[in-house]
């Protein structure tokens, strides 16, 4: 097993590793790796989905995607992504084609915690598609001490879509008018003790106890320290890699830019925060 860092703050590359036959001591070491980098590829694997949610599950509890049209139908924790990427007029739809563009963390809408996402890359067009990603402890660490203070018993009000309810459409009518979900705005890492921002524009609706006026203010204050120089990683895809990140510490947007013609195809997963029966505590 090989392990690279491709970015000085985020992100592990592993090689030389096949996640259908882990030893124990190799799964202790990739566990480890993705708690410590946030988010983990694994390249050159060739999984089924079999394999793949096998593998999945050994981090947590998988959980069905709300958008109910794209879960698998044999494997409904499984979503296919990037499929029927065309309407029934040949155009470019873009809620498939521009998905995830903006900045984001998965799954605050969820009143549990979504711990984790992996995708599996299936078929990865010539160019452009990547996937950013941008650590949340360095957005945190680069808070004024007034605002760290300031936000630190803070809770956020999250709804899919945010306040614009962008992609709604994409839900059933009893999805759509469920109640916000709330969460702490600072992230505690249970192991570490380190703190990590925990907000995002894409369905952050304000704070609990704060008007809308207020909301908005602190809101996009905090946005502005997202994104910090140096704890960036930009994914270019393979065929066979399996990304995981940590949903509570990082965001990440699509990359977009690729043909429209050729497929965009992933597997993905959604992991809870509590774990499966014998794997290591979150």
């Amino acid at each position: 097993m090989r392990i690279e860092h491709p970015a000085p703050h985020i992100g592990a590359l592993v090689t030389g590793v096949d996640l259908r036959r882990l030893t124990g001591q190799e799964w202790d070491t990739l566990y480890n790796v993705w708690q410590e980098r946030t988010v983990m590829v694994v390249r050159g694997q060739d999984l089924t989905m079999e394999d793949y949610l096998a593998y999945s599950r050994r981090f947590g509890r998988l959980k069905p995607h709300r958008v109910r049209r794209t879960r698998h139908p044999q494997y409904p924790e499984l979503t296919l992504m990037g499929v029927n990427a065309r309407k029934a007029d040949g155009q470019v739809d873009d809620l498939v084609y521009n998905r995830g563009l903006d900045w984001h963390t998965d799954g605050p809408w969820d009143t549990e915690v979504c711990m984790a996402t992996q995708l599996y890359g299936v078929q990865i067009p010539s160019y452009g598609g990547d996937t950013l990603f941008a650590s949340m402890y360095a957005a945190y660490e680069s808070l004024p001490a007034a605002l760290q203070r300031r936000i630190e018993n803070l809770q956020g009000e999250f709804a899919y879509g945010g306040r614009l309810r962008t992609g709604i459409e994409r839900l059933e009518p009893e999805d759509r008018v469920l109640p916000p979900a709330v969460h702490p705005v600072v992230r505690v890492h249970p192991v570490s003790g380190r703190k990590a921002l925990y907000v995002n524009p894409g369905h952050l609706l304000g704070f609990v106890g704060m008007s809308e006026a207020q909301s908005t203010e602190l809101m996009e204050e905090l946005f502005g320290y997202m994104v910090q120089p140096g704890a960036e990683y930009r994914h270019k895809w393979q065929v066979g890699d399996a990304v995981i990140w940590d949903n509570r510490y990082s965001i990440h947007a699509a990359g977009g830019g690729y043909p429209p013609d050729e497929p965009r195809i992933h597997w993905r997963v959604t992991i809870m925060q509590d774990p499966a029966p014998g794997t290591a505590p979150a």
